[in-house]
């Protein structure tokens, strides 16, 4: 059977975001090891699988891949030291200490999130992007309006624009609508009892399938050479 949430999973959940002090969690930490970690490992190693068929290069350590559950707090003022969700992040060979195009899911108390794309990338990395729209506008445009992404509930993410261009860059660019935001992406919201079901890893494997080349366009001016998956 296909790997997928128990309903302890998502009532620790619901416990962990009314009672998130480490007192709390640290009680039942046995819980989160055995009913949010492990099936989430278990979760990722398996969409592992269908990564390796088309986007070899996104296969990870599932270790790696999973998101750690404790907040960074020290530079928020939102103190609490816990995520509400479980999470993982495949990032691309040699881009996993950076934020360049991946693939995301959460498990959260009320939804699920299946998204794919560049999230608030690094200077350098969001003036690459920008560079490459210029040339790539059009192409970009058709992705996101892919009609399979949109019949899997893939929309656009919330863009993040700019007020006015970036140096450099002409306000009359047929493409400077895309080459105006820091974000390019499309994300899914799924029911959340769709954790505990078979069918929670096929339904997210479709949507990375069908965003993988959306990914590809907006690494292709930042990634590194591909190489051998190291997992």
């Amino acid at each position: 059977m296909a790997a997928h949430f128990e309903e302890a999973g998502l009532k620790f959940l619901r416990g962990l975001k009314r009672n998130n002090d480490r007192e709390w969690f640290n009680a039942r930490k046995a819980i989160y090891e055995q009913e949010l970690k492990a099936p989430m490992l278990a979760v990722v190693g398996e969409i592992n699988e269908a990564l390796a068929k088309f986007a070899p290069e996104f296969v990870r350590d599932p270790a790696k891949s999973m998101l750690r559950i404790y907040r960074d707090t020290r530079f928020s003022k939102n103190k609490l030291p816990y995520k509400d969700h479980v999470a993982a992040w495949w990032a691309r060979h040699g881009m996993e200490k950076t934020s360049g195009g991946g693939f995301y899911l959460d498990i959260g108390t009320e939804e699920i999130t299946v998204a794919a794309g560049v999230y608030m990338p690094e200077r350098e990395q969001l003036l690459a992007i920008r560079r490459h729209l210029l040339e790539k506008h059009a192409e970009l445009r058709g992705l996101l309006a892919s009609k399979k992404l949109a019949s899997l509930g893939m929309e656009p993410m919330e863009p993040a624009r700019m007020s006015r261009p970036p140096k450099g860059f002409a306000a009359d660019h047929p493409g400077i609508d895309l080459i105006l935001q820091r974000q390019w992406g499309v994300a899914a919201r799924l029911p959340v009892e769709m954790a505990c079901s078979p069918q929670l890893v096929p339904e997210v494997v479709k949507r990375f399938k069908a965003a993988a080349l959306l990914v590809s366009l907006l690494n292709e001016p930042i990634a590194p050479p591909a190489k051998e998956p190291l997992w």
